[in-house]
C-alpha cells in the first residue's frame, strides 16, 4: 500500500506541472495582446520608414536624386501614409526627368492630401515635362487657388504660357511672380524675353537690365541683352554685353554664336569665323553655329567650305531651315542648281521666308 500511495502522489505531481503551463486568456486579454503585437509591428515599420526617409533627405541634399528616390520608395513602402516621403519622391523624380513616375507619386500624395498646393505645383511640373500643357495648366491653377502666395507657381505658369507663344499671358504671370518676390531674377529675365518676342525691345532691355542690377554675374541675361541690342542695330551695346557675358562664363557657347552674328552683321567676317568656331568647339553638334559659319564662308566666297559646313549643320539638325538656305546658295555657286532648288524647297517647307523667296525666284516654273 505504501508504494501504491507514492505512485498516486507522483501522478498528481505530474498533472499539476502540466496544468501550470496552460494559459487561459479571456477574449479581452487576447485582444489586448494582439493590439500590443500590432502596435510593435507598426512602430517598427514607422521607424524603418523614418530611417529611409532621413537617408533620402541626405541624398537629396547632395543632389543624388536617383538614390534618394529609392530611399523615399522604401519609406512609403514601410509607411504608405507618409505624405512628406511621397512629396520628396515626386520632386526627386521631376529633378531627374522621370515625369511619368512623378505623376504617379504625386497622384497618391494628392489622394492623401487633396488640399496640398505644392503637390499640384509639382505635378504641374511633371505634366509640363511630359508636354501635356493642358493638364499642367490645370495643376498650376489649382496650386495658385490653394496658395496665391507661391511665386514659383506663377513663374512656372508664365513659362508655360511662353512656350505656347502666349507672350501677353506670360508677362501677366511673370509680373505677378515679381510682385511676390522682387528678387526673382529669372522672372525678370523671362518677362524681358516675352517683351522681346513681341518686338517691344525697350521693355525687354529694361527687364534684362533690372535682372543684371540684382545679379551682375548672369551671363545668360547679358547674352539676352546682346541679342536684343543686335535687333535694335545697337552693335556697340550688343558687343559690350556679349564681351561681359564671356568674361563671366568663358564656356557659354550661345554667346559666342550670337556675338559671331553681330560680327558678321558689321562685316567683321574673320572675327565672326573665330566666334562661330569657338561655339562649335564648345558644343560639337551646334547646328546653328555651323549654319552661321556656312553663311560666313559663303560671304568670303569659299563655297565648298560653305557647302561642307551646311552639311554638318543639317546632319545635326534636319529641321534647320537656315542651313538648307545656305547649302542651296553654296550649291548654286558650285553650279548645282537642281540641288540648290531642292534645298530651298526644303527650307520653304520648313517655313523659312528666305528659302521661299529663293525658290520662287530661281526654281519655280
Amino acid at each position: 500500500m505504501k508504494f501504491k500511495h507514492l505512485y498516486l502522489l507522483l501522478l498528481a505531481s505530474i498533472s499539476t506541472s502540466i496544468n501550470a503551463q496552460v494559459e487561459e486568456l479571456t477574449p479581452e486579454e487576447q485582444a489586448y495582446r494582439d493590439s500590443i503585437t500590432a502596435l510593435n509591428i507598426e512602430n517598427a515599420a514607422i521607424a524603418n520608414s523614418q530611417e529611409a526617409y532621413n537617408k533620402g533627405i541626405t541624398l537629396f541634399a547632395e543632389k543624388n536624386y536617383s538614390a534618394s528616390i529609392e530611399q523615399f520608395r522604401k519609406s512609403v513602402e514601410f509607411d504608405p501614409n507618409f505624405t512628406a516621403a511621397y512629396y520628396n519622391k515626386g520632386v526627386a523624380e521631376n529633378e531627374v526627368g522621370k515625369y511619368a513616375d512623378a505623376v504617379k507619386t504625386l497622384d497618391k500624395l494628392i489622394e492623401l492630401k487633396p488640399s496640398y498646393s505644392k503637390a499640384f505645383f509639382q505635378r504641374g511640373r511633371s505634366y509640363q515635362g511630359l508636354n501635356d500643357y493642358l493638364k499642367a495648366e490645370k495643376d498650376y491653377e489649382k496650386s495658385i487657388a490653394l496658395d496665391a502666395t507661391n511665386p514659383k507657381a506663377f513663374y512656372n505658369y508664365g513659362t508655360l504660357r511662353f512656350l505656347q507663344s502666349d507672350y501677353d499671358g506670360a508677362i501677366t504671370y511673370f509680373t505677378k511672380t515679381i510682385q511676390l518676390d522682387p528678387e526673382f531674377v529669372n522672372a525678370l529675365n523671362d518677362r524681358g524675353s516675352s517683351h522681346r518676342m513681341k518686338g517691344d525691345y525697350p521693355k525687354a532691355i529694361a527687364d534684362y537690365e533690372a535682372a543684371i542690377r540684382k545679379n551682375p554675374n548672369l551671363a545668360f541675361v547679358l547674352n539676352n541683352i546682346g541679342t536684343t541690342k543686335t535687333k535694335m542695330n545697337d552693335y556697340k551695346g550688343a558687343m559690350e554685353a556679349y564681351n561681359r557675358a564671356v568674361s563671366i562664363d568663358a564656356n557659354f557657347h550661345l554667346t559666342y554664336n550670337n556675338r559671331g552674328v553681330a560680327q558678321m552683321d558689321q562685316g567683321r567676317l574673320d572675327d565672326a569665323v573665330k566666334d562661330f568656331n569657338k561655339a562649335i568647339a564648345l558644343k560639337s553638334d551646334y547646328s546653328a553655329a555651323e549654319s552661321n559659319l556656312s553663311g560666313v564662308y559663303f560671304k568670303q566666297k569659299e563655297y565648298q567650305k560653305a557647302l561642307d559646313m551646311a552639311n554638318k549643320a543639317i546632319s545635326h539638325d534636319k529641321n534647320n531651315a537656315a542651313a538648307y538656305v545656305n547649302r542651296g546658295m553654296a550649291k548654286e555657286m558650285l553650279r548645282d542648281l537642281n540641288g540648290a532648288c531642292e534645298d530651298w524647297q526644303k527650307a520653304k517647307e520648313l517655313g523659312d521666308e528666305t528659302g521661299s523667296n529663293y525658290y520662287a525666284g530661281n526654281c519655280a516654273n
